[in-house]
């Protein structure tokens, strides 16, 4: 069965199946909806939990997974969070093409399961910086705020 589906930086999603709707239709869809995203979405915003995320996989370099990235929020922040909405966030931003992953290898203490380790991608970094220098310039137009730019 051939399916509609959309390519969204590399991942293919199902949308509708294609004998539902007629071929000519389905290749009219896939070229308007990549007109779409490059036309209305060429700008990528993330949210606040997002960029924590985010930073904190730069941050953590090798040993970014799930369960660490957690503990640092946890213990730098004092916030709790959950490991699903971790993960959640996780895919979203690798969905994104701010992060991406592999599986690094099993140990005794895990049963021998393996940990999805996950990298900061150039991408990943311009929006990080992106982020740093708005933020920057908004935080030196309060006087009691003022950070000396970089």
């Amino acid at each position: 069965m051939i399916l509609l589906t959309y390519a969204f930086l590399g991942r293919e999603k199902p949308v509708v199946p294609c004998y539902q709707v007629g071929f000519l239709f389905c290749q009219f869809a896939l070229q308007n909806i990549s007109i779409y995203f490059c036309k209305y979405m060429s700008k990528e915003y993330i949210g606040e939990f997002e960029e924590l995320i985010l930073t904190l996989v730069a941050a953590l370099k090798d040993d970014a997974y799930g369960a660490a990235i957690t503990e640092e929020i946890e213990s730098k922040l004092s916030r709790e969070v959950n490991l699903s909405a971790v993960h959640v966030t996780l895919y979203r931003l690798e969905d994104k093409g701010f992060i991406k992953s592999e599986l690094g290898g099993g140990t005794n203490m895990r049963g021998g399961r393996k940990k999805r380790i996950f990298t900061i991608t150039s991408a990943g970094m311009a929006m990080l910086k992106n982020i740093k220098d708005s933020r920057l310039r908004l935080w030196n137009m309060v006087p009691e705020l003022k950070i000396a730019a970089e």
